[in-house]
């Protein structure tokens, strides 16, 4: 089921994009319709993807409904809750924060009464820098915001866990784990296990550029094994098609793995060889370039992550907040 998503703005082809947010300043310039998909999984189990813009998961139980990821604004989520509409009737009751970006989770007030899940950690990151993080993100990718006028503030969660979780839509289990640090500190997956099918929020892209600007580069392969340890019969990535298969699933996680290990390695190389943050982007360009440049909103994420790994590999261990003053500076830096 596929159904388009239109920006504002003017269209372009893709070879002209390209072209163009190579100099506009993140996303702006990224105003192309996608194209909305909804994939059904397995028995009650779907998947809202659109191009490489921020997926949601659905879990349909017995009794209700989980929404993982609630989209960027109330607006956007509308749209997923009227695909739900379309195959339940059942309530949606839960929406799971995956993890902590103003474009998961704003849009959660749509999502009336139900319970907001996150990691303890997650909620410790909207402390610290929630109200930063929407107006960064809002700067940088304004197609993603539509109706922003519609939030109504930062989101927070109303039930939260150290680790792990059990959420029973009625006989069906939701298992809801924290395996480990990756796209940020608070990251956790959703593994139905009557089904094996696991959404894994950001921490696996599918053929759409990692976000790596909070990341923590040392940690997150290992959480990637731990995730490929459960060896899943499918998986939604945060980004990218539903991955339907098994052998789908793991190729997933291994492109994510090398995306991360091929970038990560160059930074901490420069840094090595005492190079300047620029002189760090211009040789992860060279080796990133070839492999990802065709890969959804890669122009976007480069200079951020450059950044983010260049500071974790001088031992900056927890990443710095972004604010819509730091990403256009860094931006003008590095892109000069």
């Amino acid at each position: 089921m596929a159904m388009g998503r239109q920006g504002p703005g003017v269209d372009v082809g893709p070879q002209q994009a390209q072209v163009v947010m190579t100099k506009e300043f993140a996303s702006t310039a990224d105003t192309a319709e996608k194209k909305l998909t909804f994939a059904r999984l397995g028995t009650g189990l779907y998947a809202f993807t659109a191009e490489g813009d921020p997926n949601s998961g659905i879990i349909v139980g017995d009794d209700s409904v989980m929404v993982i990821d609630a989209q960027a604004t109330p607006a956007m989520a509308q749209e997923v809750i009227e695909r739900i509409a379309k195959v339940t009737d059942k309530p949606i009751r839960y929406v799971l924060l995956s993890h902590y970006h103003a474009v998961r989770v704003l849009g959660a007030s749509a999502y009336r009464g139900a319970e907001i899940l996150a990691s303890d950690t997650t909620r410790g990151l909207i402390v610290e820098r929630g109200k930063q993080d929407m107006e960064s993100e809002i700067a940088r990718f304004p197609r993603l915001f539509r109706a922003v006028e519609t939030v109504p503030g930062l989101t927070w969660p109303t039930v939260t866990f150290e680790t792990e979780m059990s959420i029973w839509l009625g006989t069906r289990e939701v298992r809801i784990m924290h395996i480990g640090r990756g796209h940020t500190a608070g990251d956790v997956i959703a593994l139905v296990p009557d089904a094996g099918v696991v959404f894994s929020g950001d921490l696996v892209e599918y053929r759409s550029a990692c976000y790596c600007g909070d990341a923590h580069f040392n940690e997150w392969p290992g959480t990637l094994d731990r995730l490929a340890e459960l060896k899943p019969a499918a998986l939604v990535p945060g980004r990218g098609p539903a991955l339907s298969t098994a052998e789908s699933a793991a190729e997933g996680i291994a492109l994510t793995r090398d995306f991360l290990s091929t970038l990560y390695g160059s930074v901490s190389e420069s840094v090595a060889k005492g190079r300047s943050l620029k002189e760090a982007f211009d040789a992860a360009r060279e080796v990133m370039d070839p492999k990802y440049s065709s890969f959804a909103i890669y122009e976007h994420c480069l200079p951020f992550n450059v950044s983010r790994a260049y500071d974790e590999a001088r031992g900056i261990e927890w990443p710095v907040i972004w604010t819509a003053e730091r990403d256009r500076e860094m931006w003008a830096a590095l892109q000069s």
